[in-house]
């Protein structure tokens, strides 16, 4: 038995260290989003998670060696719990209603956006001075299943593909690729109709985070949600 022991204990010792820098990471992402929070994307730094957390600046950038990455990982981040909240409002309707479920993803963009506004213009590209992103990784994956979902619901709505409403060539060729892997029964014109959808979607949410909905509408969950009857309708037409 002893030889089974130290094994056991040799083997809990990486696990429990993983679990310690993986709960430290989540913490200085949570601080870097309270940062930008409170003063926007700008006032993010690693020296002043630092301090706050009590570590030298060298300890951090074992976590993060750039401010770039750390703001890669809040992106993605950001993009998983958008995904998550988007999909559970989509579940919560039966797969016999698709209009439905296009209406609930829609309330569900508004909804995380507005108990999130700095995460949401984070997430759709308001400028970071210095961040370069990417060009692949976590955060084109969350942003993948965003995508995915919404042209899947579209779809759904919208069965009868008529010639001339668009083409593959309509759309970016890395995009078309991804499309066709995960949805090969989707129409090239459903595709580019998706996207006009999001546009719709997107924008009428991005006016209200930044104050231009309020000073016009009475009631802009029920503008909203007009516009989102109004969506689901014209696919339908």
């Amino acid at each position: 038995m002893y030889p089974a022991d130290v094994s056991e204990r040799d083997d809990v010792t990486p696990r429990r260290r993983d679990r310690q820098r993986a709960e430290t990471s989540r913490e200085i992402t949570a601080i870097a989003r309270r940062q930008m929070a409170d003063a926007g994307p700008g006032a993010i730094t690693l020296r002043g998670i630092a301090r706050e957390m009590g570590m030298t600046a060298r300890a951090i950038y074992s976590y993060f060696a750039t401010k770039d990455d750390l703001i890669t990982a809040l992106i993605s981040g950001i993009g998983g719990s958008l995904a998550d909240a988007l999909e559970t409002a989509t579940d919560a309707v039966p797969e016999t209603d698709p209009g439905g479920r296009l209406v609930a993803w829609g309330q569900g963009l508004r909804e995380w956006a507005l108990a999130h506004p700095e995460d949401f213009r984070l997430f759709y590209g308001r400028p970071i001075p210095g961040y370069r992103p990417p060009e692949a990784g976590p955060v084109d994956r969350t942003d993948h299943r965003v995508c995915h979902l919404l042209t899947s619901l579209v779809a759904a709505v919208w069965r009868d593909g008529r010639p001339g409403e668009g083409a593959w060539s309509d759309l970016n060729p890395e995009y078309v690729a991804k499309i066709r892997e995960d949805l090969p029964d989707v129409s090239p014109a459903a595709a580019v109709l998706a996207l006009r959808v999001w546009g719709r979607m997107h924008g009428l949410v991005a006016l209200e985070i930044d104050g231009h909905v309020r000073s016009v509408a009475r009631d802009p969950a029920a503008l909203h949600h007009a516009e989102m009857l109004d969506l689901v309708g014209s696919l339908r037409r």
